[in-house]
């Protein structure tokens, strides 16, 4: 009983987890799907696996189960990340992204497209990828933290459903943003794991605590030889 106990836990806490399709492979993405099928995650196809299949893979990972994340980042004038927007949502996706930076004319019109159609929009503030001194080179002379939460306000005031942003900014943003603000948080590592290319990383379990919503898992688990597993292990 008590395994059984905790398996169910385990499954909710999946369904927090949008694992990172960022292969160059159609084959390597299906076949990373079916062995997550059933563990209740969602899956996100970002700007590499949609440069080699376009919106043809949304349809299968629709059919095995999964809520799809478009990770494409629009940036762009208001009425080509509009047009866009009303393409993408007839692909069947859930959630999609666009760049806060944009301002908010973009954003409060890519919202109005993205509620037409019943799904959710969010915006990205500061990439994990930058530190206080890449933020300084381009011009930007305000902390992460602060040009992370200004950027939040402007998406919130845009009618956005909420932003990407690291877990060491979640606190905040829950405190300043509201509890039905969606918090979706990339740089997620197991602890002891590789930080890569990313500066602002936390754990599954860091994350959480924190006030994420979703969790953005990639290489841990894409570059696992048990994909599977590796998604079970985050939880260790």
């Amino acid at each position: 009983m008590k395994k059984k106990d905790e398996l169910k836990i385990t499954d909710q806490r999946n369904e927090r987890i949008i694992v990172a399709l960022d292969v160059d492979s159609p084959e390597r993405a299906l076949a990373i799907a079916r062995d997550l099928q059933a563990t209740g995650c969602w899956l996100k196809v970002g700007l590499e696996l949609y440069a080699v299949s376009g919106l043809k893979l949304i349809d299968e990972f629709k059919k095995m189960g999964f809520p799809i994340f478009l990770d494409l980042k629009l940036h762009d004038i208001p009425t080509t990340v509009e047009r866009t927007l009303r393409v993408l949502m007839k692909a069947g996706v859930d959630l999609v992204d666009l760049h806060c930076s944009g301002g908010y004319d973009m954003m409060a019109r890519a919202a109005e497209v993205v509620h037409e159609a019943g799904k959710k929009v969010i915006g990205v503030t500061v990439l994990t990828s930058m530190g206080e001194e890449d933020l300084q080179a381009v011009g930007v002379k305000a902390t992460a933290a602060a040009q992370v939460l200004n950027l939040a306000r402007l998406a919130k005031e845009a009618g956005l459903d909420g932003v990407v942003a690291s877990a060491q900014e979640s606190a905040l943003l829950r405190q300043e943003c509201g509890p039905d603000f969606l918090l979706v948080t990339p740089g997620i590592r197991p602890a002891g794991s590789a930080t890569n290319d990313q500066v602002r990383v936390v754990t599954p379990q860091e994350a959480l605590a924190a006030g994420s919503s979703y969790l953005v898992v990639g290489r841990p688990i894409t570059r696992a030889q048990e994909p599977r597993q590796a998604l079970f292990d985050l939880w260790k």
